[in-house]
C-alpha cells in the first residue's frame, strides 16, 4: 500500500511539474512542433515515465530531471531566438516544393515528401488540384503554406472595388442551454433582449437552444438542441 501512495504522490508531483513547464516553454512548443521539439517531448515524457517506476526515485529525483530538461529547453529557446544561425541547424528552414506551379522533386525527396503526401498536405489547405498552386512551401514543423495562383485566388473587396466594412467578432452568449452573463455584460445586452430575441425565433426556453452567436448588425444566430435521431428540434 506504501508503494502505491508514493507512486500516487509522484504522479501528482510529475503531471504539476509538467503542466508548469508547458506554460514557462509557453504555446508556440505545442502549435508550431518542429522534430526537435518532438524528441524532446518525447524523451521528457520517457524521463519522468523511468522515473515513476524506478524504486530508487523519488520526487526529489523526478523534479529534477523535470528542471534539468526544461532547463536546457528554455536555454535552447534563448539561444535560438538571439542567434539566428542555430536555429536554422536545430530548426531547419522552410522549403520550396512547388515553384511558379513547377514541382521541385530534389526538395521533395530532400523531405521524403511522395506526391500524394503533397496532396493530402494541400487539400488540408482547401486545393484539390496541383494546377491551382503557384507557390508551395514545406515548413519546419510538416505543415504546407499554399500561394495559389492569381486566378484561383479568392476576390477581395478591394479587388472589387467595394468600399471596407467594419468588422466583427462573433460573441458566445448561449451554450448548452446556458447564459453567458460576462459576455451579454461585454457586448451591453441584457438578459430580456436576449430572450426577446429567441422567442422571435420561435424558442420560448433558453434551454432549448445548444449554441446562440451575436454579431453586431446581424441577426442572432441560434443552433438547437436535436434529439438523438436528428429528426427533429426542440423547438416549437
Amino acid at each position: 500500500m506504501q508503494a502505491y501512495m508514493a507512486m500516487f504522490y509522484e504522479t501528482l508531483f510529475g503531471f504539476g511539474a509538467l503542466f508548469v513547464l508547458t506554460k514557462v516553454l509557453g504555446k508556440t512548443q505545442i502549435s508550431q512542433l518542429t522534430p526537435f521539439d518532438f524528441i524532446s517531448a518525447l524523451i521528457l515524457g520517457e524521463l519522468v515515465g523511468n522515473a515513476l517506476f524506478d524504486k530508487n526515485a523519488g520526487i526529489p529525483e523526478i523534479g529534477f530531471v523535470i528542471a534539468l530538461w526544461g532547463g536546457l529547453l528554455y536555454l535552447t529557446e534563448i539561444i535560438t531566438n538571439r542567434f539566428k544561425r542555430t536555429r536554422l541547424f536545430l530548426e531547419g528552414s522552410p522549403d520550396i516544393v512547388i515553384y511558379r506551379g513547377k514541382l521541385m522533386n530534389d526538395v521533395m525527396k530532400k523531405n521524403n515528401l511522395d506526391i500524394n503526401q503533397l496532396q493530402s498536405l494541400l487539400r488540408a489547405k482547401d486545393v484539390f488540384s496541383l494546377r491551382d498552386v503557384e507557390f508551395a512551401f514545406m515548413e519546419t514543423n510538416g505543415s504546407v503554406s499554399v500561394l495559389k495562383k492569381s486566378d484561383m485566388q479568392t476576390p477581395t473587396r478591394q479587388d472589387m472595388k467595394l468600399s471596407p466594412q467594419e468588422v466583427n467578432l462573433a460573441v458566445t452568449l448561449v451554450t448548452n442551454g446556458e447564459i453567458i452573463y460576462d459576455n451579454l455584460k461585454e457586448k451591453n445586452l441584457t438578459e430580456e433582449w436576449l430572450m426577446e430575441e429567441l422567442r422571435e425565433q420561435g424558442y420560448d426556453k433558453v434551454e432549448d437552444v445548444s449554441h446562440a452567436e451575436y454579431e453586431k448588425g446581424k441577426e442572432l444566430f441560434i443552433l438547437p438542441f436535436i434529439n438523438r435521431n436528428h429528426e427533429k428540434f426542440h423547438k416549437n
